[in-house]
């Protein structure tokens, strides 16, 4: 079977639960994975794994994955502002809690976040996202597992 797409990861801010899902994905179904970020993330010694070091600063990882990203290809980010420019290039974005963006929900998820921010700034004092757990570990395996088996048999 060829497969004719990359699967990204937005390494900063992946938990380790995460990446160990999509590596062992990877090592079964032979998909390229680009682990990208601006400090030396662990990864399995696999041929198909690449481990992409970038410079520090904001964005330059989420830069470096949507000018190297090919429609079709699946990115893995917490970030929203990445996830809405991976779905614009025709790529599929996947959060690390399991959530599928699309351009059917990606507008909502900015609005939500831009208005977040703003309160921020305003001085509201807002608590963060719950701890990643087991069941957010699960959410995603479920995500990906379906978006993987999806995007695979579009290839075939």
């Amino acid at each position: 079977m060829t497969v004719n797409f990359t699967l990204w990861i937005d390494a900063d801010a992946c938990p380790k639960a995460v990446r160990s899902i999509i590596f062992k994905a990877a090592s079964r179904l032979s998909f390229v994975v680009k682990v990208v970020a601006n400090c030396s993330i662990p990864v399995p010694p696999l041929p198909l794994v690449e481990r992409i070091i970038v410079d520090k600063g904001p964005d330059v990882a989420d830069n470096y994955i949507v000018d190297a990203l090919n429609p079709g290809d699946i990115v893995i980010t917490a970030d929203i502002p990445l996830a809405k420019n991976v779905v614009k290039k025709g790529g599929l974005a996947i959060d690390i809690r399991g959530t599928l963006y699309s351009d059917n929900n990606i507008g909502e998820r900015c609005a939500v976040r831009d208005l977040l921010h703003d309160l921020r700034e305003d001085g509201m004092r807002l608590g963060g996202p719950a701890p990643f757990g087991q069941k957010d570990r699960q959410q995603f395996a479920n995500t990906f597992d379906r978006t993987i088996t999806k995007r695979l048999s579009e290839d075939s």
